[in-house]
């Protein structure tokens, strides 16, 4: 009580004033960013600032070598039109503006690495003179005829080298703008070789929908088409996700959470690698084990240096808990092994892959993706979709079984474990095997012949073929389960190389969640992901506006379900009786029930004002608080009745 006197006496004033405390608790200051990374901050935050580097960079290069052919033939179009050209073709269309419309898909925030590459590989090799607009930089007529004047001026000394004008989002830009700036440039395209290149999202036809007919005729256009972004996420899959050399690893959820926000979102691959990113700097701040979670000759060096509480945790993982003991050297021996199992697991995978991506309706998937989140889920070989995909794997013809596995056996070359190459040998021995044998047909050893259904069945499959074809998957499975006469050596041959395909996956295909220590590596909460990545802003205002402790964590803010509290702020305790309400709300009842909520402290004191009278305090909060629900799209007034807003959102109770 006295230390309040002291403070009011303290900012007792005439006038007006600003006063400000020094607070008695000082502040826990943290040592730069790895004090957010727990007891081995600056290690952790060390680790995953190499890996995030190390992702960066790599996304650059696979999208570099992606746009290599598409930004190479850009070149050689607008070296081909320039000035001094000797095509034919150009010069009896040497009045037309050479345009090129560059199809980059629907992923436009992706596009913005793409273009910085085009102007860089422009500057370098063939002109200085690149300007590259935005549609929100060109929105005014004048701006744009300003810029496209000076472009005129500033080049008119260096009329051999080309003037490059990129429409970064041409669906964006203005019609009318569009149509200004082109029709200057024909006008000064003898003097000047201008070049004009359209980034466009949907369809070569967005040309013709933007410029008219006497517009467009000025313009020679010839279209270029990007990789798709599927193709683009499945190298940076390929790249990053399944590269055994890079440590840090996505739980099967939180793939399929990523994978679907790209699929059912926004297209866009810069996009999943953030997700990525955030991934690793929430597995880095609140695992405090992901200091192992490095290349394994560090981790090897990090495990002697773990602390005592660090053992523990170790102790306690559920990967760890029917390990005894959790001495140095077993940690050391797990890990080794953890490195090992991925070093096997992705040749696995690809070649599981490779076998099963072209059969007929992809029991497997067809992408890689979808096959390594079903090994992460659980044993791959328990699942339906594996039966499936063994039997019509079963009834391969020759040249396909061969095919298979001379796929498998590339993929099998690339540096792996002693046990990876063992399995190649096997592969190879099978493939020497199979290529030694005579035609199927000529063989019959008990000399009783051939009958017609297995002549059929060694025969070249088309397994597409199968797939159009109702039901003659199942008739030619039918068949071979019938049969009770002696198998040819191709049969049994090929029996053969099934149950080692079989063994082969069940030995390496296991669930990353099964092998111990897998938390150290593998980052799972994926409802914390979902939470930063897909975010509902209506469902957070609601919220806000609902439950205002949730966010200001204030105990006085606690209410029970249902109920009002006086001392929410304004806008909270407008919202909640607006839920009270049909579609129209009579401002006059409102400005009540607000003025009767609030007043509830006032009757405690016992100084609340005579009944239907509010005063102009109240009544300019209630002004406010309407003014921000219908901001924020709430409400929104009415022509049928000028005392009443309409209500616009439902279910928010």
């Amino acid at each position: 009580m006295r230390a309040e006197m002291n403070e009011t006496s303290a900012t007792s004033s005439v006038s007006k004033g600003c006063f400000v405390f020094k607070s008695s608790k000082k502040r826990k200051r943290h040592e730069g960013a790895g004090g957010y990374f727990g007891e081995s901050g600056s290690e952790s935050f060390r680790i995953c600032q190499e890996l995030w580097e190390t992702v960066q960079k790599n996304t650059e290069v696979i999208q570099d070598e992606l746009n290599k052919k598409v930004l190479d033939s850009l070149v050689e179009f607008i070296r081909k039109h320039s000035f001094g050209s000797s095509s034919a073709e150009w010069r009896l269309r040497s009045s037309e503006i050479p345009t090129a419309a560059l199809m980059l898909g629907v992923n436009v925030t992706d596009h913005g690495m793409t273009f910085r590459s085009l102007c860089n590989l422009l500057q370098d090799s063939l002109t200085p003179f690149v300007v590259s607009v935005h549609a929100k930089e060109c929105s005014a007529h004048d701006s744009f005829k300003k810029s496209s004047s000076q472009i005129v001026q500033n080049n008119g000394s260096a009329q051999s080298l080309p003037v490059v004008v990129i429409f970064r989002d041409f669906e964006a830009f203005n019609p009318q703008v569009l149509q200004d700036f082109i029709l200057i440039c024909s006008r000064y395209i003898q003097e000047l070789p201008f070049v004009l290149i359209f980034g466009i999202a949907t369809s070569p036809s967005a040309v013709q929908q933007r410029l008219p007919h006497s517009v467009s005729s000025l313009l020679c256009i010839k279209v270029f088409q990007s990789l798709s972004c599927t193709q683009h996420l499945a190298s940076v899959f390929e790249k990053l996700i399944l590269d055994p050399q890079f440590p840090f690893k996505l739980s099967s959820r939180v793939l399929q959470v990523l994978v679907g926000i790209f699929l059912y979102h926004d297209f866009s691959v810069q996009n999943f690698v953030k997700g990525l990113q955030l991934s690793m700097l929430e597995h880095f701040s609140s695992q405090p084990l992901s200091v192992l979670c490095c290349q394994k000759h560090q981790a090897m060096l990090h495990v002697k240096t773990l602390s005592q509480q660090n053992v523990e945790r170790v102790r306690h993982l559920p990967s760890f808990m029917r390990y005894v003991e959790s001495s140095e050297e077993t940690c050391q021996n797990l890990l080794k092994n953890l490195h090992k199992y991925h070093k096997n697991y992705y040749p696995a995978l690809k070649c599981l892959h490779s076998l099963t991506s072209s059969l007929p309706k992809f029991p497997l998937g067809k992408q890689i993706r979808e096959l390594h989140v079903s090994c992460n889920e659980k044993n791959i070989w328990e699942m339906k979709e594996y039966e499936s995909a063994m039997q019509l794997l079963r009834i391969l013809a020759k040249d396909e079984l061969i095919g298979a596995l001379e796929r498998c056996a590339e993929i099998l070359q690339s540096p792996c474990t002693k046990k990876m190459q063992k399995v190649m040998q096997q592969v190879q021995d099978f493939i020497t095997r199979l290529q030694n044998l005579e035609n199927v047909s000529s063989e019959d050893p008990s000399g009783d012949g051939v009958n017609t259904s297995k002549m059929e069945l060694q025969r070249k499959t088309d397994l597409f073929q199968l797939q159009k074809a109702n039901g003659v998957a199942e008739t030619l499975l039918e068949k071979e389960t019938r049969r009770t006469k002696k198998l040819s050596q191709f049969e049994l041959l090929r029996s053969q190389v099934m149950d080692f395909i079989d063994g082969f996956v069940r030995e390496y295909l296991t669930p990353a969640h099964l092998q111990p220590l897998s938390e150290v590596c593998y980052y799972s909460s994926s409802g914390t992901l979902r939470q930063r990545l897909n975010v509902t802003p209506r469902t957070s205002i609601q919220t806000a506006l609902t439950h205002p402790f949730y966010y200001l964590q204030n105990e006085v803010l606690k209410t029970d379900s249902g109920t009002i509290s006086s001392v929410a702020p304004d806008i909270c305790i407008a919202y909640k009786l607006h839920l009270e309400c049909g579609r129209l709300i009579n401002l006059y009842d409102w400005l009540e029930a607000f003025a009767t909520v609030l007043s509830a402290t006032e009757d405690k004191g016992g100084n609340s004002e005579e009944p239907g009278q509010v005063d102009s305090m109240t009544h300019a909060r209630f002004i406010q608080a309407v003014s921000e629900l219908e901001f924020l799209g709430f409400i929104k007034s009415t022509k049928q009745k000028t005392d009443h807003v309409s209500r616009l959102t439902w279910g928010g109770c």
